[in-house]
């Protein structure tokens, strides 16, 4: 599998595959490419209408350019580790990654960079100044953004210690948003309904709201039973790490098959 940035000749495969209305999944195994790299690859560059192979080229290399230039001069060394070990390039990389898929599934860009900072920090949870200085974006910016999330039940609002805001996503948060999702979902639902009545039964017009009527009752339906059943698994798992984990009282922790 070929490694390091697209070739020109790839960007233009990229672009052919647009053209063909050919799914990131498809163009990346022709070009046998993650469908992740794909999909970075066209969102940065437009978006999937907008892409141009030349464009994307060009802008790719000014890139490097500009990374080369800010880059002090030494000699080879190991990848660049974060304060905690990590490798910094490396969670750069994917950090750019998620925030792509996320602005896959209808994220707008910015919504989709706070939503990404917060999913990725090991505390899950970040202040307004935190999240200010780590994107290097305005208050105004990561307000607004928050403000968008907030909406779609993805995050929540939180007091520390100090009583200082801030944003947090966990398990219960993405419980939260799927079942805003169902609600918007009822809610349109409902709407195709009452136009039933409006343009008359016998219409064909009238026929197709009833029939997206039902089928949005029959998605919102299983939203819901999928919501309620994934977190009723997460949470018994929970539990069973935690009961695994504390030993009895005046005991110790009762092995595992595996533990030998």
């Amino acid at each position: 599998m070929p490694g390091g940035r697209l070739t020109q000749q790839e960007r233009q495969q990229v672009a052919l595959g647009l053209a063909d209305g050919l799914a990131y999944a498809e163009i990346a195994r022709r070009l046998e490419r993650p469908t992740s790299t794909i999909t970075r690859e066209v969102m940065r560059n437009g978006g999937p209408g907008s892409y141009r192979a030349d464009l994307a080229h060009r802008a790719t290399e000014r890139r490097v350019h500009r990374r080369r230039r800010a880059a002090p001069a030494r000699g080879p060394q190991a990848p660049p580790q974060a304060d905690d070990g990590r490798d910094a390039e490396a969670v750069r990389e994917y950090e750019e990654t998620f925030t792509t898929v996320v602005m896959e599934s209808g994220v707008p860009k910015m919504m989709a960079r706070v939503l990404t900072a917060l999913c990725l920090s090991d505390a899950g949870s970040l202040s307004a100044a935190e999240l200010v200085q780590r994107l290097q974006v305005s208050p105004a910016s990561v307000s607004k953004s928050i403000a968008f999330l907030e909406n779609q039940g993805l995050v929540r609002r939180e007091r520390d210690e100090r009583r200082r805001e801030r944003y947090a996503v966990d398990d219960d948060v993405w419980y939260q948003s799927m079942l805003a999702s169902a609600r918007g979902t009822a809610q349109l639902a409902d709407t195709a309904r009452q136009g039933v009545g409006v343009l008359g039964p016998d219409t064909p017009a009238a026929a197709r709201l009833a029939n997206i009527a039902r089928f949005l009752d029959v998605i919102t339906e299983a939203i819901i039973r999928a919501a309620d059943e994934a977190r009723e698994i997460l949470h018994a798992n929970t539990e069973a790490t935690k009961s695994e984990a504390t030993p009895p009282p005046g005991g110790t922790a009762t092995p595992r098959p595996d533990d030998g």
